[in-house]
């Protein structure tokens, strides 16, 4: 029998592991589930993997927060403890976490196949840890599953294309497994109101852009609901930002068929995170990223997306001209079938 570990410590990877696990299953292969506990609040972990299918795992490591260096040698450490006492065929990594490039070193280390899922996107920005994680895991990775045509072009030019194939985006398995009829958005989604998330550490981490993130939401025309990490809401606490209007309002997170159901029925999504502004460009919900680049260009077409600084006033943005649109660059719902056909061909 095959034997297979998935690594998964972050929001992200649970919801791109949720269909790959269950394709993992049909396939008859056997799943080592592994939880890095880089994510390990209830909301952020436990309720996510429950709402998309994925069973407990078989270990959490239980890292928990810290420094990149920190956490990366905690999961490293534990997860080749782990994989030292089993019998494995592949490991499966996800996305760009330091859950991601720890599992990639833990594994390559011990000459196990290595497979790196939603490989090939690129910010081309150096400064964002989640960039250095995705290209090392990619150099790093015996095989690499590309969401898109233009991941498999980063790849080439990298000199990667021989051990890539595209198989489309995985996160698009999740969302079309995802029901709205049966899915209750919060009592506050009502009438005409703007989604909001923040999270990545450029935005959280630099008070001044944190500050005018926060104020430029504030300013917009109509309600916005910002949907906090836990993080967010800490550092927004130690720097006493509160919002000055009442256009603001701040949440706790929400489980993921709630934030897809919640963002489908908003005019419009504010956020820097890279899968969000993806599922709202799949769901044609207007969105403005607050950054200034992002590794899904795809998204960036007939307007559905849109790059900002947190300074600019985000009430232009809101008005803007969309363009029809029938192009679906992320695939058709089967990508997890063919990250696992294409694995067990190569093993």
């Amino acid at each position: 029998m095959t034997t297979v570990v998935n690594v998964v410590g972050a929001r992200p990877q649970f919801i791109k592991a949720g269909p790959v696990s269950k394709a993992l299953a049909e396939a008859a292969v056997v799943e080592l589930l592994v939880h890095t506990g880089q994510h390990y609040d209830p909301l952020m972990s436990e309720h996510i993997m429950a709402d998309i299918g994925l069973r407990v795992p078989d270990v959490n490591l239980g890292v928990g927060s810290g420094s990149h260096g920190v956490q990366t040698a905690r999961i490293l450490e534990g997860l080749e403890s782990f994989l030292m006492t089993r019998d494995v065929d592949a490991v499966l990594t996800y996305g760009d976490t330091n859950s991601t490039l720890a599992a990639a070193l833990a594994s390559t280390k011990l000459g196990i196949f290595t497979a790196h899922v939603e490989a090939g996107l690129r910010s081309f920005n150096r400064r964002m840890p989640e960039e250095l994680n995705r290209v090392v895991t990619d150099h790093l990775s015996d095989l690499l599953f590309a969401p898109t045509e233009n991941a498999m072009r980063h790849l080439a030019r990298e000199g990667l294309e021989s051990k890539a194939t595209l198989t489309g985006d995985v996160m698009v398995d999740a969302l079309e497994s995802i029901d709205f009829d049966q899915v209750d958005v919060p009592e506050w989604a009502t009438g005409e109101f703007y989604a909001a998330t923040v999270h990545r550490a450029e935005n959280t981490d630099d008070t001044s852009r944190l500050q005018a993130i926060i104020r430029s939401l504030d300013l917009l025309d109509h309600p916005v609901h910002l949907m906090a990490h836990p993080r967010l809401q800490r550092r927004l606490e130690e720097l006493g930002l509160e919002p000055e209007r009442d256009a603001l309002h701040i949440h706790e997170p929400l489980s993921y068929a709630e934030m897809l159901a919640t963002v489908r029925v908003s005019r419009g999504l504010f956020t820097d995170s890279g899968g969000l502004q993806k599922e709202a460009y799949i769901l044609r919900v207007p969105c403005v990223t607050i950054r200034g680049e992002t590794e899904w260009p795809e998204t960036l077409e007939g307007s559905w997306n849109v790059l900002a600084e947190p300074d600019q006033d985000l009430t232009q943005l809101t008005s803007r001209d969309l363009s029809p649109s029938q192009v679906e660059p992320f695939g058709d719902g089967n990508s997890a079938g063919r990250v696992v056909k294409h694995l067990l061909n190569h093993l």
